[in-house]
């Protein structure tokens, strides 16, 4: 396939971008979309010119790192599929592909198509984990845990943290994300000791990141490539008004 690419290309966080038009001939439908990005730095190198940054690690659908808003979409055209899984086969043969960076203040370009999603860390560093010592790792059965507890714990604990939600929502909200980590932990026992302070010190990163309020349109859930569910939105606002209707902190 010969394609036309329209790439945004910022040089740093502080510089201006703009969208460049790149040519790309010989495509194989078989390639992800990473290897023909991949093909156009080449060209870009042989070329003499800077080859386009962008985020990538194990290109296999699990780390959450190939973050590009293509063609208006997280991730591309194909529901549930991550960019390093999105092959050119979705694609003809003279397309013209516009391809962004996540758009959000909490994500500020780190150069053309990398952000920085440190955001994220910080949340998650805030709350979203159990700070318990459990000394040798226990046994798997050592907790009895209802099949449908398990299940849903395990849905919400398969978000890959790529934020793919906060770019296709209007308000660059993280609420999807942050329901997804909050509903994991406090749905199992070895997270109910923290289940309060963890719901209100996560949100209130979440807001301190600048990240925009849910409006309930479900577009996050819409472009999840995992796929998870809005109830766990649902689920943490319940957390969140329970931990601060009982919570002893008046901040």
């Amino acid at each position: 396939m010969n394609l036309t690419l329209n790439v945004w290309r910022q040089a740093g966080r502080h510089a201006e971008g703009k969208i460049v038009e790149y040519k790309v001939k010989d495509i194989s439908p078989e390639m992800s979309f990473l290897e023909m990005l991949d093909v156009l730095n080449e060209d870009l190198l042989h070329a003499g010119q800077d080859p386009v940054a962008f985020d990538h690690d194990c290109r296999e659908g699990i780390c959450g790192s190939c973050d590009l808003f293509i063609n208006g979409r997280s991730h591309g055209p194909e529901k549930g599929t991550t960019t390093c899984q999105l092959h050119m086969r979705k694609f003809s043969d003279g397309d013209t592909i516009t391809i962004e960076p996540w758009r959000a203040n909490a994500f500020p370009v780190n150069k053309d198509l990398s952000v920085d999603r440190s955001a994220f860390d910080r949340i998650i560093q805030a709350g979203g984990y159990v700070s318990v010592n459990t000394g040798g790792v226990p046994d798997g059965n050592d907790i009895t845990i209802p099949k449908e507890i398990a299940d849903r714990a395990f849905e919400a604990a398969t978000c890959i943290g790529c934020g793919a939600c906060v770019a296709a929502c209007k308000n660059a909200s993280a609420m999807l994300f942050v329901s997804a980590k909050v509903s994991q932990l406090a749905l199992l026992p070895q997270g109910h000791a923290e289940r309060k302070t963890r719901v209100e010190n996560m949100v209130a990163q979440m807001d301190k990141e600048g990240f925009g309020a849910c409006s309930n349109i479900g577009s996050c859930a819409a472009e999840c490539p995992v796929g998870i569910s809005l109830e766990n939105i649902a689920m943490l606002n319940r957390e969140f008004l329970v931990a601060k209707a009982t919570s002893n902190n008046l901040a």
